[in-house]
């Protein structure tokens, strides 16, 4: 066994190891490959492509079973299996994460001491799964254990979703504290001016925060809610019941407009969720996903359409501008071909209101492609979707987007997940890194190799002492002169010595490198597979 410092080439950078060790079975390789050494190739270094970068994700909503678990009620051996079907199409597919729905409506997925059991579950609110088993907690573990990364999805400030039939459980904010929730429409909602309550849902996403390992903290488009009217032509808006809240704030001296004073909530709320998750894990990302059309007043020429800032008091481009989230996925669910609402348009909007240059992922409305067996005359055709992610790759390479939702691509809706599969994504990609969380990159890895008879070379990963922690390895391997892109989760792994498909072309070099928990990447480590003639 030999040993290589790569101190003397990496310099300040980092060191790196590389270890040609002679495992059982070797001799064998050797005759049959002609390997005849390996060594560290810094000149392969540059050679390589750079990763491919692109948040590829999608949603899985339990709201109404709109995803998981399909209906209410099933065992916990059903609701396993469902989840074990919906991580494996993500892999299929090459997705990289996961956005998971935990909290629809003061309600959780997740053992809480907070808020009850959600009646997507079991169809009754407050009732644990039977077998007992923490989703969440299973969620994460099956989702990392394949490489994919999981955020948990929460709903501020929904109280009762208008499809719930369950009674509220005891402990549901309804009944514990009804002076903070309010009857909208056929809705219950969270009064956001109310401080106590504010509190609270601040105290269940940092629960969660402390107690899972989640990769990103992710909420959606429900701030204060979308406006019911009532009457007929004309329709009147119902101003949202906060009377209580706001006189408050007014005794107390308050000089904003009450509108501007909604929106204040909301401002607060995002701030304290932001400041809250860089206090504890700060490596952890928060994302939010607004509707898609921005400020009246700064939007394109041409687009037009509701005003989530007048009506859902969301002043979405002012966190932007504070930097009080580290990536945004406006829901931009429109055709290419609109007017009014036009997709690239709205993509460019978003992009153009970053000054902090966080992360812009498009919102995908995928599940506008019609069901098996449904007669949907307004569907989608598949080529809208592929279309729209060709347009963020060229207008935002190395972005992302988010399809909602996950059952669409169960489905395999019209043949998308197949084309996706087979034509979009070609190769795995990393999440993109957010330098901003964490400074610095992981020390170059070290790496063992070996080889074995049978046509394998094994490779041991892992960070000399001292390094940052390391999430995952970025793997390039050199087939005759084309290169194959992978993403390593495990420390160890065992390589095909020819190329499937093509016999003729010998694996003759490695490269390597380290990420860390939000992207960084290391310095290369390359290794030359050297040759000889099979005796």
């Amino acid at each position: 066994m030999q040993a290589w410092s790569r101190r003397r080439i990496l310099g300040a950078s980092g060191a790196a190891t590389l270890i040609a060790a002679g495992l059982e079975g070797c001799g064998g390789l050797v005759k049959g490959l002609g390997m005849a050494s390996h060594r560290l190739a810094p000149e392969l270094d540059a050679q390589a492509p750079a990763a491919p970068r692109e948040f590829r994700a999608a949603w899985v909503a339990t709201v109404a079973n709109i995803d998981w678990p399909s209906r209410k009620g099933l065992s916990t051996a059903q609701q396993q299996a469902e989840m074990h079907t919906i991580l494996d199409q993500a892999v299929s597919l090459k997705l990289n994460a996961l956005i998971l729905q935990v909290r629809t409506s003061a309600d959780a997925l997740y053992a809480s001491a907070l808020e009850p059991w959600s009646e997507y579950l079991s169809g009754k609110q407050g009732k644990a799964p039977e077998p007992f088993y923490d989703p969440l907690a299973l969620w994460i573990e099956q989702a990392h254990a394949r490489g994919l990364e999981l955020h948990a999805w929460f709903n501020p400030f929904r109280a009762r979703q208008s499809q719930a039939r369950s009674n509220p459980a005891a402990n549901h904010l309804s009944r514990t504290q009804p002076e903070w929730v309010k009857t909208y429409g056929d809705q219950l909602w969270i009064d956001p001016g109310e401080r106590a309550a504010a509190d609270h849902t601040l105290a269940v996403f940092m629960d969660v925060l402390r107690r899972y390992d989640v990769d990103g903290i992710h909420i959606d488009d429900y701030f204060y809610p979308y406006p019911v009217t009532q009457g007929q032509e004309p329709k009147v808006e119902v101003d949202f019941p906060d009377q209580p809240a706001w006189q408050r704030y007014v005794d107390g001296g308050g000089t904003l407009e009450r509108n501007d004073w909604r929106r204040s909530n909301v401002d607060a709320l995002i701030e304290r969720i932001y400041t809250g998750i860089r206090s504890i894990k700060p490596w952890v990302r928060f994302g939010v996903s607004p509707f898609g059309i921005g400020r009246p007043e700064l939007r394109p020429p041409g687009i037009q359409g509701f005003s989530q800032y007048h009506k859902l008091y969301a002043d979405v481009e002012r966190w932007l501008q504070q930097g009080w989230l580290d990536y945004l996925v406006p829901q931009l669910y429109w055709r290419m071909d609109q007017t009014a609402r036009a997709f690239v348009p709205l993509l460019d909007y978003w992009h153009v209101q970053n000054p902090q240059g966080r992360h812009i992922y498009a919102g995908l409305f995928t599940s506008k492609l019609a069901a098996p067996g449904a007669d949907t005359p307004s569907a989608w055709a598949p080529e809208e979707i592929t279309n729209q992610i060709a347009a963020v790759r060229s207008r935002a390479p190395g972005s992302g987007h988010v399809h909602f939702s996950m059952v669409a691509l169960l489905q395999n809706r019209q043949g998308l997940a197949d084309t996706l599969k087979a034509q979009t994504y070609d190769t795995v990609a990393l999440v993109p890194a957010s330098p901003w969380l964490e400074g610095g990159a992981p020390t170059a890895p070290t790496v063992q190799v070996g080889t074995r008879a049978g046509g394998r070379v094994e490779l041991t990963l892992g960070t000399p002492q001292g390094s940052k922690p390391v999430l995952r390895w970025a793997v390039w391997q050199r087939y005759g002169v084309q290169w194959v892109f992978r993403v390593v989760h495990q420390r160890s792994l065992t390589l095909s010595a020819f190329q499937v498909g093509d016999a003729g072309a010998a694996l003759n070099g490695l490269v390597i490198s380290a990420l860390d928990r939000v992207g960084n990447e290391s310095p290369r480590v390359g290794i030359l597979l050297s040759s000889r003639s099979s005796a």
